[in-house]
Order: structure tokens, then sequence, then C-alpha cells
């Protein structure tokens, strides 16, 4: 019976201390959109266990990356998929704008679809929601353990950032950034004269005609200003990859992983 009851003391203890990761939510003021915004917060399994710090990924469109019931078309599942690495990284989730999604995430105006209001929602996260959370929570601060990711246009978004913001992203992960959005975005990379940010670039061959092309396009103009010996590029293309939720809840693992 001693035995036994050691073996379950052993047993919960184990297994709690594997399963103290929480999503949390709170509403912070974006003066810089003229909104409030919900924000989801992945916090570690040890966050409440030990006195870490920990690096910060921000990403875009919250409601689609840690809860069915609240997702457009599928979650991402990033807590479970942390949790199975047992990583040790704070998620800083942004919901997105719903109807003002568009505008949020697009850095520059479409002739048909309008938008270009990302170097706003971009001022909110820089300069309102990222002093937050370094304030409230134990991060890591600087820009090699502050990353940005997001897809399709957050895709766009996250590029975007690390032109915008080269001294506060270090890294980012760029799921089918919708670069067809505006030529600009391509101009930008011509016009940056530096680019040091460890990038980490995926795609499916299925989404569109022109997916894999815009992609490849970009990721020359970058290789065009650093040496591939730095190896700060990675490039993924999924054979089949259909531009959806599945595709990228399968990718993100991987990418924190090679970015971390």
């Amino acid at each position: 019976m001693k035995y036994f009851l050691i073996y379950v003391f052993f047993l919960l203890t184990f297994v709690g201390s594997w399963s103290q990761s929480k999503v949390i939510t709170f509403t912070i003021e974006a003066s810089q959109l003229q909104t409030s915004k919900k924000i989801w917060m992945y916090l570690p399994h040890n966050y409440e266990t030990t006195k870490k710090k920990y690096p910060v990924v921000y990403m875009h469109d919250a409601q689609n990356l840690f809860d069915d019931k609240s997702a457009f078309a599928g979650e991402w599942r990033i807590d479970e998929t942390l949790d199975s690495l047992k990583a040790e990284v704070i998620i800083v989730g942004i919901e997105h704008g719903n109807e003002k999604r568009l505008e949020e995430l697009t850095p520059f105006p479409n002739e048909k679809y309008g938008g270009g209001k990302a170097a706003a929602y971009l001022d909110f996260i820089v300069t309102t929601l990222k002093p937050y959370i370094d304030t409230n929570y134990r991060t890591k601060s600087g820009k090699n353990n502050t990353a940005i990711a997001g897809s399709s246009l957050g895709g766009l978004a996250s590029y975007y950032a690390i032109l915008k913001y080269p001294r506060v992203f270090g890294k980012a992960a760029i799921f089918s950034p919708s670069f067809w959005y505006s030529n600009a975005i391509y101009t930008l990379t011509e016009n940056t004269k530096k680019l040091r940010t460890k990038l980490y670039f995926l795609c499916g061959d299925s989404e569109s005609p022109t997916m894999v092309d815009e992609m490849n396009k970009m990721i020359d103009l970058i290789n065009d200003k650093r040496c591939s010996c730095m190896q700060l590029t990675k490039k993924v293309v999924i054979q089949g990859g259909k531009h959806n939720e599945k595709l990228w809840r399968n990718a993100f693992g991987k990418a924190y992983l090679w970015l971390f």
C-alpha cells in the first residue's frame, strides 16, 4: 500500500508539472486603432513554479490559435503543440479586428480592396502591448527573444514588422504570406539595407497559382542582402498544402523549434 501511494504521488507530481500551462485573456486599449483589443496569452508549463524569464512570440488572429469555438475554420492548437514540446515560451495572440482585419494587417493599400493601416497596428504592438507584457510578465525582452508570426495577411504583417522594427523583432514565422496584396512590399525590401532577422517561410504548393513564386521572389530579394552562410532563412513548401489552418497548425511546431 505504501509503495502504491508513493507511485500515485510521483505520478500526480510528474503529470502536474507538465500540465500547468494555461491560456489567459485580457483586454487592452489600442488608441492607435481607436479600439480595444482582446489578448490571448499562453503561459508555459513551468511559469508558475519557476522564476525564469521566457522568450515571446506575438501572433495575429488570436481567435484561431487556441480554441475551436472561436476559430474561423479550425484552431492551430498552439497550446497543445507547445505542451507536447515542453516548450518554454510565452505566446501573445492579438485578436483581429473582424471587419477591420484587412485594414490592420496590410501595410499598403490595394487598388481593389483598400486597407493599408498595418503601421498603426504594429505601433500598438510595439509601443503599447509589448511594454505591458514585459512589465507584467517575466519575459526576455530583447529582439533575439522576440518573434512575430502569422499566416496569410498575418504572414504579410509579420514580414512588414521585421522591416519596420528590426530592433524589436529578431525572428519571424511567415506562413502563406499575402505578398500579392501590394508590390510595395517588394520595393520596401529592395530599399532595406540590412536584414538580419531569422525568418521561417512556409507555404503549400496548392494554395494559389502564384503563392510559391511570390514567396520565392521575396526570399531571393532577402538572400541578395545577406550571405547564405548565416543560415538565417528557412524555406518550406508543403506538397499538396492548401491555404488553411491545417497547413499552419501542422507547421507551427517545426517553425518554433527552428526559430528558437
